[in-house]
């Protein structure tokens, strides 16, 4: 059968159209409604993107911060004051700062009974109980220098049981709150009930209990 001949025109077309199909190959061969896509950007290589890394997040360690110059050494204790009552005794203690920082405190001091030669007697140290110039609630106090901090100290004198007779202490020795340091003052202190003393949290001089204080001593 003989083919009906093509013209020069006619070649030319069919050319032209095999040139642009096989140029824009994805374009010839998209189905039909489907829009063909450009991009202006560097031709992608293929590769995978880098995997997400997360970070965890830090934490501050807790720190504790101390003042400098604030430690027991640097307290002095007195005996500020002391009187008896239907044989309950009050005895106030005082702090004073001798540096020259201020100083923050709160809470309740050791107390340690000690005989004419130093050695320790039984005591038996209750914490906010007992008396009304001992039973308040713990509140921080700042002692500039030179200022004082307080603490009362409650005890019988009376036997009970059995016993006839209490020892007596020729010193105290008081640990303030927060410190390692036994600080010692000297006086005339007979407890009974195993050594049982009534200690009240320390408290400043603009504090109200300030009112529950003994009267100086002679």
């Amino acid at each position: 059968m003989n083919r009906p001949a093509v013209g020069p025109r006619a070649r030319w077309l069919v050319l032209g159209a095999a040139a642009l199909c096989g140029g824009a190959l994805a374009g010839c061969s998209s189905p039909p409604g489907s829009a063909s896509s450009s991009s202006t950007g560097p031709p992608t290589t293929g590769t995978r993107p880098a995997p997400s890394t997360t970070t965890a997040p830090t934490t501050t360690p807790t720190t504790t911060t101390t003042v400098p110059g604030c430690t027991g050494e640097n307290y002095a204790l007195s005996l500020l004051g002391s009187q008896g009552a239907a044989g309950t005794f009050e005895v106030t203690l005082g702090l004073r700062n001798t540096s020259s920082a201020s100083c923050p405190l709160q809470g309740y001091p050791g107390v340690q009974l000690l005989d004419a030669t130093g050695n320790e007697l039984t005591t038996t140290v209750v914490s906010g109980d007992g008396q009304a110039f001992t039973d308040f609630a713990p509140a921080p106090v700042v002692v500039g220098p030179e200022q004082s901090a307080y603490v009362n100290l409650g005890y019988s004198d009376v036997p009970t049981g059995s016993a006839t007779s209490c020892p007596t202490a020729a010193a105290l020795e008081l640990i303030p709150p927060g410190t390692s340091t036994a600080l010692r003052v000297a006086g005339h202190f007979t407890v009974c009930d195993n050594g049982t003393v009534d200690v009240s949290p320390l408290f400043g001089r603009q504090s109200p209990e300030t009112q529950t204080t003994a009267p100086p001593t002679p």
